[in-house]
C-alpha cells in the first residue's frame, strides 16, 4: 500500500478544496473496517453528476473515462485515475449498479452520503461506507476479493 497514501491524499485534498461529498467504498473502506487484504485501488463514490467539476486538475492521470463502464459486476458511471502508480476509481454515486451473484440479477446500489461514517485514513479525517453496507453490496459480488473482505470484517464492531 506505499503508493496508495500519496494518492489519497492528493484525491481527498481536491475533493475537500472543491467541496464534493464522497464516501470512501471498497478496499480502502474494508481496510478500515479491519480487512487485512493488500490493497488494490481506491474507490471513492461522489456525489456529481458529471465530472467537470474536477476533471481539470485530475486530467493527465486519467486512465479511463469519464464515462459509462459495465462488466459482469458493475454498471456505473466512473473516471479511473493513476496517480504515482496507484489506481483511484472515482464513481457518480447517483446511478450505480451491481450483479448480485445469489439472486442472479442486477440491482441499484443505493450509496447514502448521510450514513457514511466519519474515519480516519493516513491521517486524514474521511467519510467511509458504514460497515453494514460494505459488507452487503460485497456479499452480493461474491468475487475473491469480496470474500476476503467480509472475512475480515465484522459486522458486529
Amino acid at each position: 500500500m506505499r503508493s496508495a497514501k500519496p494518492a489519497f491524499i492528493w484525491i481527498i485534498s481536491i475533493l475537500k478544496k472543491r467541496k464534493i461529498p464522497f464516501q470512501i467504498s471498497g478496499g480502502m473502506a474494508a481496510r478500515v473496517w479491519g480487512a487485512k487484504r493488500e490493497l488494490a485501488d481506491i474507490d471513492i463514490n461522489v456525489d456529481l453528476e458529471n465530472f467537470d467539476e474536477i476533471l481539470p486538475e485530475v486530467k493527465k492521470f486519467v486512465i479511463f473515462g469519464p464515462g459509462k463502464y459495465k462488466d459482469k459486476n458493475w454498471d456505473l458511471y466512473e473516471m479511473t485515475l493513476r496517480y504515482r502508480g496507484q489506481e483511484i476509481d472515482i464513481c457518480r454515486a447517483s446511478d450505480q449498479k451491481i450483479f448480485n451473484k445469489n439472486t442472479k440479477k442486477w440491482e441499484s446500489l443505493r450509496i447514502d452520503f448521510s450514513t457514511s461514517r466519519n474515519k480516519k485514513v493516513f491521517g486524514l479525517p474521511v467519510s467511509v461506507m458504514p460497515k453494514d453496507e460494505l459488507i452487503d453490496y460485497k456479499i452480493k459480488l461474491r468475487r475473491p476479493v469480496d470474500l476476503k473482505d467480509t472475512g475480515g470484517v465484522d459486522p458486529h464492531t
